[in-house]
C-alpha cells in the first residue's frame, strides 16, 4: 500500500456502502435507451455506449467500438519489422515512445539479441517509458478531473505535458508522434544538456502532482463523485483480465516491470501501489503515485546512465554508420537488404508484454522467416479494460457513467487498432 492511501484514505469498512448493485425489480418503469457518444465529450475517443435506462439508473449497458480501426495488424503484414514502428506510435498515442519501445522489444526477443543490448540504450529507454507514463497519467488525470467538474487541474497538467513535449521534440525532433526507438538500438542518442533538462523537470512535476493533490484529494465534491463509485472487485479485475492502474487499484499485485522484469528496471528500485477498493477513488489515487515512482526511476535513470553505444554491434541489424556506407561494399549491401527487406528474422513465435500507462501493452509475431511478419496481434490494455463496463455500468446513475470512464483512462486508437 502506497504512503498516498494510507494518508489520504481510509480502510475499505469506512466507505459509505457498497456497489449500488442493479436496481429491484418492483421499481421498474419504462425503459429508456440512450446513446452516449461516439463524438468525443466525456468519452475520451470515439467510444458509444449504448445504455438502457429505469429513469436515471442504468440497467444495461453495451460499448460500440470500431469507429477508429485502422487496420493495424494487417497493415503489419505487409510491413517490414523497422517500417511498422512508426505506427506503434498511433496506439496510445499520449505515449508513444513507450509503444515503440514495447514493439521494438518483442521484434528483438525474436531475433535474440535481447541479451546483447548495450547498457546505455537501455537506460535511455526506460527514461523514454517513464515519461511517457507521467506524461499519459497527467492527460488522463486532468481529463478525469475536467469531466467531473475540476477544470484546474487540467491547467496544471497541459502545462506539465508542454515541458514534456520539449523534451521529446529535443530528443526525437517531434512532439507527438517520436519513432525514436529502432530494432537494436536508437534512432541517435541524447542531445547535450537533454538530461539536465530531465532533471530539472523531475523536480518541477513532483511540485505539480503535490498541487494536484491538494485540489483534488480532499475535495468533497470529487470525493463524492469518484468514492464508491464503479467499484471493481479484485476476483472481477483478474476474470476480465484487466492490468496496469485499473488493476492494481483492485489491490492485484501485478506489474510487468516486476514481474517479469526487462530492460534494467530489475536494477532500479520503486514500489508498486494498490488500492483496497477498486473504484473511482482508488484509480486516482494509484496513478498519482505511479508518477512519483516514475520521477523516482527517471533519477535513478539520469544518476546511473552509463556512456557507450547505443545500438548492437551488428550491420545486419541496424543501418552501418553513413561514412562506412559511401566507402565500403559490405556496409552498402548491409544498408541495401536492411532498407529493402528488412532484418531477417528466423521462423518462429513470440509473445512479449511491456508495462504500459494503460497497462500491459503486448506483442504477438508469427514468424516464418524473412523482413516481415506472417501475423501480428497486438494485446490492446485500453480493449481489454472496456470489456468490463457491461458489468460495471449496470445499477449506477447516468451521471456516473462520465466518472467511470474517466477513471479507467483508455485511448481508442490503442482499443480499436
Amino acid at each position: 500500500m502506497s504512503p498516498t492511501r494510507e494518508i489520504h484514505q481510509p480502510d475499505a469498512a469506512a466507505r459509505n456502502g457498497p456497489n449500488p448493485g442493479p436496481t429491484p425489480p418492483e421499481l421498474h418503469g419504462d425503459r429508456v435507451v440512450l446513446n452516449m457518444g461516439p463524438s468525443h465529450p466525456s468519452t475520451h475517443g470515439v467510444l458509444r455506449l449504448v445504455v438502457e435506462l429505469d429513469g436515471e439508473i442504468i440497467t444495461k449497458a453495451a460499448p460500440d467500438i470500431g469507429y477508429l480501426h485502422r487496420g493495424d495488424e494487417k497493415i503489419a503484414e505487409n510491413l517490414t519489422y523497422t517500417q511498422f514502428i512508426p505506427y506503434t506510435d498511433r496506439l496510445d498515442y499520449l505515449a508513444p515512445l513507450a509503444n515503440n519501445v514495447a514493439y521494438v522489444l518483442a521484434v528483438e526477443k525474436l531475433l535474440g539479441i535481447t541479451d546483447r543490448l548495450p547498457p546505455r540504450c537501455q537506460f535511455i529507454r526506460v527514461i523514454c517509458c517513464e515519461l511517457a507514463r507521467i506524461s499519459a497519467h497527467l492527460l488522463g488525470l486532468g481529463a478525469f478531473a475536467m469531466d467531473v467538474g475540476a477544470m484546474t487541474v487540467f491547467l496544471y497538467v497541459s502545462t506539465e505535458r508542454e515541458k514534456i513535449y520539449n523534451l521529446c521534440e529535443a530528443l526525437t525532433g517531434a512532439r507527438f508522434t517520436t519513432t525514436y526507438t529502432r530494432i537494436g538500438g536508437l534512432a541517435r542518442d541524447l542531445p547535450e544538456g537533454w538530461t539536465e533538462q530531465v532533471r530539472r523537470f523531475a523536480g518541477e512535476v513532483v511540485v505539480a502532482i503535490n498541487e494536484i493533490e491538494q485540489l483534488l484529494t480532499r475535495n468533497r465534491i470529487w470525493v463524492d463523485r469518484t468514492r464508491d463509485i464503479g467499484v471493481i472487485a479484485r476476483d472481477q479485475a483478474v476474470t476480465y483480465g484487466l492490468t496496469g492502474p485499473n488493476l492494481r487499484a483492485s489491490g492485484v499485485d501485478y506489474d510487468v516491470r516486476k514481474a517479469h522484469p526487462y530492460l534494467v528496471y530489475d536494477q532500479l528500485r520503486f514500489d508498486v501501489p494498490l488500492g483496497s477498493v477498486g473504484d473511482c477513488y482508488d484509480r486516482y489515487l494509484v496513478r498519482i503515485e505511479e508518477m512519483r515512482q516514475s520521477v523516482r526511476l527517471l533519477n535513478q535513470c539520469l544518476n546511473q546512465l552509463p556512456g557507450g553505444p547505443i545500438n548492437v554491434n551488428d550491420g545486419k541489424i541496424v543501418l552501418p554508420p553513413k561514412a562506412k556506407v559511401m566507402t565500403r561494399m559490405e556496409e552498402l549491401i548491409h544498408q541495401f537488404m536492411l532498407v529493402t527487406t528488412g532484418v531477417d528474422a528466423p521462423p518462429g513465435e513470440i509473445y512479449f508484454g511491456a508495462e504500459n500507462p494503460k497497462g500491459e501493452l503486448g506483442f504477438y509475431i508469427n514468424s516464418r522467416g524473412g523482413g516481415t511478419p506472417h501475423r501480428l496481434k497486438i494485446r490492446a490494455p485500453s480493449f481489454v479494460n472496456l470489456s468490463i463496463l457491461p458489468e460495471l455500468l449496470p445499477g449506477h446513475m447516468m451521471s456516473d457513467v462520465v466518472a467511470i470512464l474517466g477513471s479507467l483512462d483508455f485511448v481508442m486508437g490503442e482499443c480499436d487498432r
